[in-house]
């Protein structure tokens, strides 16, 4: 599978239920979808650009089994993560409304973005795959189609979302794709 379907498909898993999902939704209700879209998108191009640029400094510097070993129990910690859940406070999505919809949703978006899991997931997914441009735009992608829907249904539903089979759903594809990858780390060895 190519390091775009790969980034693509894990982010877009990793971000069903997280709370930038949840801030898209959030803006969704408030502002017009073409508008949350575009700074969903922007945002993401920037930290997805900065997460593999720093996947591929650990692949360049570390050997491939540190990198599966790390990689194996990163995406058990994401499982781990999924199954916590994340939370949107209120004071995320007006914090910066003094700067119009569009930035609104880009800074606020980019903020929340900085070290959540989709960011991690990012990182090691360029660390493995070492593909940047790949990389970057499979996961910036995974991540605009996740929060598409999400804008689509904060525009449909509201604040209604079948979070429970979404978040189990994701966990277990997460949890197997650690325990898959550290089988492999230690295969390989």
């Amino acid at each position: 599978m190519s390091a775009f379907l790969i980034a693509l498909f894990f982010v877009l898993i990793a971000e069903m239920g997280d709370k930038t999902q949840l801030v898209a939704l959030a803006f969704a209700t408030r502002f017009k979808t073409s508008t949350v879209l575009v700074g969903v998108f922007g945002a993401t191009l920037l930290v997805h650009l900065f997460s593999v640029a720093l996947g591929e400094l650990a692949g360049i510097t570390l050997p491939v089994f540190w990198i599966n070993l790390i990689a194996g129990l990163s995406f058990i910690g994401f499982g781990l993560w999924t199954l916590r859940g994340d939370k949107l406070e209120d004071s995320e999505t007006t914090k910066v409304r003094r700067f119009g919809p569009l930035m609104t949703v880009a800074v606020t978006f980019f903020l929340a973005e900085l070290g959540d899991k989709t960011m991690l997931a990012t990182v090691t997914i360029a660390s493995q795959q070492r593909n940047f441009v790949g990389v970057w735009l499979g996961s910036t992608l995974g991540m605009v189609v996740a929060d598409g829907l999400a804008i689509i249904i904060g525009k449909v539903m509201g604040k209604r979302l079948p979070k429970r089979l979404i978040k189990y759903g994701a966990a277990v594809v997460f949890l197997g794709s650690g325990v898959f990858t550290l089988i492999e780390a230690f295969r390989a060895r």
